[in-house]
């Protein structure tokens, strides 16, 4: 019986051993879990990307009559992927004025990057404002490392169960995912696209793929206003010489330009988000963004 044993035991260790290399570390499923319940919720999983989100849902925000949902433009997220040694981890929270100073310190104290600080519409009443972050390191002590930084928020941290089933989108979605070129999905009463590049997009030497959950990737929103029509907003991206063309056709189509900056430190090739806005027929400010899709290196479905 003990031979029996042993022999068992031996089989088994050299199965762990020669097929380690298949399964994730226990240590590192331990960290991911602990990374959710540090942040109060569970990530959007893209290949190897964790990505959480922070919706301003605590806001009532206005601009040009139409109060913004917060999948239109209130959603701030934080994504992490796995580098070797831990995780590089980006972001981009949504803020008050009054927030800005006190979630900087914060993050600072914790070690984490600021890598922009901006506007991303005008008018909106609140004003809001949205802090790109970053970070490498273990994924625990980082993700401690934004809690505590939107704590000194009013962001909500923890997730309430939604009250309601998602409003419909009441716009002519099928002609819309035809005019961009690719799929578009409704997320919370908001028509959402990410049109990818097709330039390949890397940070520090580390390729920043799925594009859409890290960030950089043109995102393209609908929120219907009724009859037809919608509010529109989101970032191109793009590089240095597609920036006045795109603000050209943005323009000559109706559709307002509000922000152009950049959102990282060190990316190749030097990236440029370019915000817009405009309140419109739906199937007529796609085109617009479509004629500003033409001038830019991205891709269709």
């Amino acid at each position: 019986m003990k031979k029996t044993i042993l022999a068992l035991v031996g089989i088994v260790c050299l199965f762990a051993f020669r097929f380690a290399p298949l399964f994730p570390a226990y240590a590192q499923d331990a960290d991911w879990q602990k990374v959710e319940e540090t942040l109060g919720r569970k990530p959007a999983v893209s290949d190897d990307v964790r990505r959480y989100g922070f919706p301003r849902s605590d806001l009532s925000v206005t601009l040009d009559g139409v109060t913004i949902k917060p999948a239109l433009a209130l959603g701030g997220w934080v994504a992490f992927k796995p580098v070797h040694g831990g995780a590089m981890v980006m972001g981009d929270l949504v803020l008050l004025e009054t927030e800005i100073n006190p979630v900087m310190a914060k993050m600072i104290a914790s070690g984490l990057e600021i890598t922009a600080v901006h506007n991303h519409l005008l008018r909106a009443s609140p004003a809001t404002f949205y802090m790109h972050v970053a970070g490498h390191g273990d994924p625990v002590k980082l993700a401690s490392a934004i809690h505590d930084g939107l704590a000194e928020s009013k962001t909500p941290l923890t997730v309430a169960a939604p009250a309601n089933p998602p409003p419909a989108v009441d716009i002519d979605t099928a002609k819309l995912d035809q005019i961009i070129g690719v799929k578009g999905q409704a997320n919370s009463g908001v028509y959402q696209f990410n049109v990818k590049r097709r330039d390949p997009i890397t940070q520090d030497g580390m390729p920043l793929t799925p594009v859409s959950p890290m960030g950089v990737a043109t995102g393209i929103n609908f929120q219907p206003t009724a009859g037809g029509k919608a509010a529109i907003t989101g970032d191109f991206v793009l590089t240095g010489d597609e920036v006045n063309p795109v603000i050209l056709a943005l323009r000559t189509h109706g559709i307002e330009v509000t922000a152009l900056h950049s959102h990282m430190l060190d990316e190749q090739p030097r990236l440029f988000f370019m915000h817009f806005w405009a309140n419109d027929d739906a199937i007529k400010l796609a085109e617009g963004l479509r004629a500003a899709l033409d001038k830019t290196a991205s891709t269709k479905s």
